[in-house]
């Protein structure tokens, strides 16, 4: 998506369908922003015939993105030294659990997985209490995609100076720990072997300055004043400046709140109480302090910051009309990203590929008799 987005023409291979989609399941696909500017081929990789279009297809492209275990592409006859061979500027990018090479190689997974084994789990939640599951944004979207198409684009600008292409290797597993790596907890792992633990450290909720707190009428507001000074406006504007003293320590990244830090944290949720969130939002956003109000999704595509700067946005479609959908978040001064079209159902473009890559419409209609494509 992200790709497409920035004007990369973007063919999403797809497995035929078993069963023709019913009308609420075209809605959905449709709906779904990941796949939006995309077309579609429904081809069938697991038979000869299948397997030689996508090679006719890969001679002509500049990426392939695949997101098997590994082995699987080469079953296929479409792995990253078959492909080369054909096109040796091809830029090839493997997403996989574990990466292509290594002990864990082989092992299914998913997002959860990923996060329990890179350590990130055990830091979110309460202590004592179990991890708390995020949504699958860390290792499938902050993981292994956005490294992912970072990957490619590197590759893509070392191609323009060597004419090689590369095969771009890229594990959900390595890419959670990377992440993880870049909190400020970890630092003192590597400096002073202090292993961070849920419950600690002053990103964890449990300080009075970085926390959330529910209002008067049941909605909640973060305070992330970590700062002294953002602390200081805060603790004046609640009208309890002996609270200042309770800023952060750099002790804190590695340690749990002492009993008087969680009871001044107490304090504050007391506070915070007596008040809704939106009135504590305008009184301390006028207060300079760093707050913000926990938003439901549809709060948030609301927001007047958000639809100023055009995070939401619409695409036509024949059936459905104007189809919501989050906007580009990458501002360009000069090649701004563009939604040209919703995400396309299985297939839907199958007859077009095939035109473009010298297929006659007989030759079509055979390959979907024999199920090569739908």
């Amino acid at each position: 998506m992200l790709l497409s987005d920035l004007g990369a023409e973007v063919l999403k291979i797809d497995t035929p369908l078993e069963r023709p989609l019913s009308d609420e399941d075209r809605r959905r696909v449709v709906f779904s922003p990941v796949n939006r500017n995309k077309r579609s081929l429904a081809l069938n990789l697991k038979t000869a015939e299948g397997q030689a279009i996508f090679r006719r297809l890969a001679g002509g492209a500049d990426v392939i993105v695949e997101g098997f275990r590994p082995g699987v592409m080469q079953r296929l006859g479409a792995d990253y030294d078959t492909i080369r061979r054909l096109n040796p500027r091809m830029v090839y990018c493997s997403l996989s659990g574990f990466g292509q090479t290594g002990p864990y190689r082989d092992l299914p997974a998913h997002d959860l997985n990923y996060l329990a084994l890179s350590g990130i789990l055990s830091l979110i939640g309460e202590p004592g209490r179990t991890p708390q599951i995020p949504l699958n944004l860390v290792a499938d979207y902050a993981g292994a995609s956005l490294h992912g198409t970072l990957g490619i684009m590197v590759a893509l600008f070392a191609r323009e100076r060597t004419g090689q292409g590369q095969h771009v290797d890229v594990s959900y597993l390595d890419t959670s720990l990377s992440l993880l790596a870049a909190t400020p907890n970890m630092r003192f792992f590597w400096c002073e072997d202090a292993v961070p633990a849920r419950g600690a450290g002053f990103l964890s909720g449990t300080f009075p300055y970085y926390s959330v707190y529910k209002t008067s009428d049941g909605r909640y507001l973060t305070v992330a004043c970590y700062e002294r000074v953002f602390w200081e406006r805060f603790c004046g504007a609640v009208e309890r400046p002996d609270l200042a003293r309770f800023a952060f320590h750099a002790d804190h990244v590695v340690r749990a709140p002492t009993a008087e830090e969680a009871a001044a944290r107490a304090d504050v949720q007391r506070i915070i109480a007596t008040k809704t969130r939106d009135e504590w939002r305008r009184t301390l956003n006028e207060a300079g302090s760093c707050v913000a109000p926990v938003y439901d999704p549809a709060e948030a595509l609301a927001d007047p910051q958000v639809l100023a700067r055009e995070m939401v946005i619409s695409v036509p479609h024949a059936t459905y009309g104007e189809v919501g959908q989050v906007g580009m978040p990458i501002k360009f001064s000069a090649t701004p990203g563009v939604a040209t079209g919703p995400a396309p159902v299985p297939g839907e473009h199958t007859d077009a590929v095939l035109t473009e890559l010298g297929y006659t419409p007989g030759e079509i209609a055979e390959l979907r008799v024999r199920a090569v494509c739908q």
